[in-house]
């Protein structure tokens, strides 16, 4: 049974949410508001149990209040979970029904897509609710997210590369990508043009064959074990999260992950195990937080432009990253965190000064 109020898990709000009428049910948790409202995307999952829903709803929320901190947002963490298969049961009800629920909340937690949502259900959902991002450009949002995520991502995969072999390039290295959908389908696109040798798996095979026909050039693991058996140089964890556990942490042959996958490690004790093994991680809310840059500078008016360079600065702040853990002999995770929570902390503590 998932704890909420164990020690360590630290949220501020988890809301339950069913509306009986339109089949919905969902979960919204708010991990932190220390630097501002919570902002995270709405996940659309067929969950085994109502508690696998809330257990990945707690990881996600937190991972976003430390995504935002590293990417020098005003923004806190939340997310929300709605159960059910969204091919079967995602309707214009449900949806304005979830927006409902989001209003309540009074703009603590603000919405935007993941996965098993898009931009046009935000639309829907905006129509219940003004805290919502990620909605089309036609209803006066930026659009599709993923754009950014998977720039941010390679920006990321460029500092790691640097890292290990001194150049920022990766011509010539064999990068696997697990996960060809909405991100991993844009992020082959800039390896390609790098000048990458590149592979990939997917559970769809629609999203292969789109992915083939776009890159001819591609190759393609038969599953993900296989992809994790190969000698690569960078493997990009881009689907579901929890993929690196303790048996295929140990299992990898690569230099370098760097996926745009939320949550990759199982556990924190996975991101010692790589660092033991000589594999450079880069932490998934640091590289992957070009999608967030860009929601929140929709809440400013959106400007590609403007939100493209602040995505770019993910280079900088993955190295600082790196230069970090080097330092303080820890992995990037760790060191990852300890500069989210630095700044949670010292920004947030300016919320005690009293402005009128």
């Amino acid at each position: 049974m998932t704890e909420v109020f164990g020690h360590g898990t630290g949220h501020e709000q988890v809301v339950f949410c069913q509306d009986q009428a339109t089949g919905l049910k969902a979960i919204i948790g708010i991990y932190s508001t220390a630097l501002g409202p919570s902002l995270g995307g709405t996940r659309f999952y067929p969950y085994e149990s109502e508690d696998a829903a809330l257990a990945d709803v707690l990881a996600l929320s937190k991972g976003m209040a430390y995504k935002n901190a590293l990417a020098g947002l005003d923004l806190g963490g939340g997310k929300a979970v709605i159960i059910g298969d969204p091919h079967k049961h995602k309707t214009e009800a449900l949806l304005r029904a979830f927006g409902r629920f989001v209003q309540t909340l009074g703009g603590r937690y603000i919405t935007a897509c993941d996965v098993g949502t898009y931009v046009q259900d935000m639309d829907i959902v905006a129509r219940e609710s003004e805290f919502v991002t990620g909605r089309s450009p036609e209803n006066g949002g930026a659009g599709d997210s993923s754009v950014l995520t998977a720039f941010g991502t390679y920006q990321g995969m460029r500092a790691s590369a640097d890292a290990v072999w001194g150049v920022p390039d990766l011509a010539g290295r064999k990068v696997g990508v697990a996960g060809v959908g909405k991100v991993g389908h844009i992020l082959v696109g800039h390896l390609i043009e790098a000048g990458a040798q590149v592979v990939i798996t997917d559970v769809s095979p629609a999203a292969i064959e789109r992915t083939r026909a776009a890159y001819p050039g591609v190759e393609v693991a038969d599953d993900l074990d296989t992809l994790m058996r190969t000698e690569l140089d960078v493997f990009a964890p881009c689907a579901l999260g929890g993929v690196l556990t303790d048996e295929t942490a140990a299992e990898l042959r690569t230099k370098i992950v760097c996926g745009a996958a939320n949550n990759q490690l199982a556990h924190s004790g996975v991101g010692k195990q790589l660092d033991d093994r000589g594999i450079l991680f880069a932490p998934d809310y640091l590289v992957n937080a070009g999608g967030v840059i860009q929601v929140d500078d929709e809440r400013h008016g959106f400007d590609f432009a403007r939100a493209k360079r602040r995505t770019t600065a993910i280079f900088d702040t993955t190295k600082a990253v790196f230069a970090l853990a080097k330092a303080d002999g820890v992995p990037p995770a760790t060191a990852a965190d300890r500069l989210a929570e630095r700044r949670m902390t010292e920004v947030g503590g300016l919320r005690s000064i009293l402005t009128v």
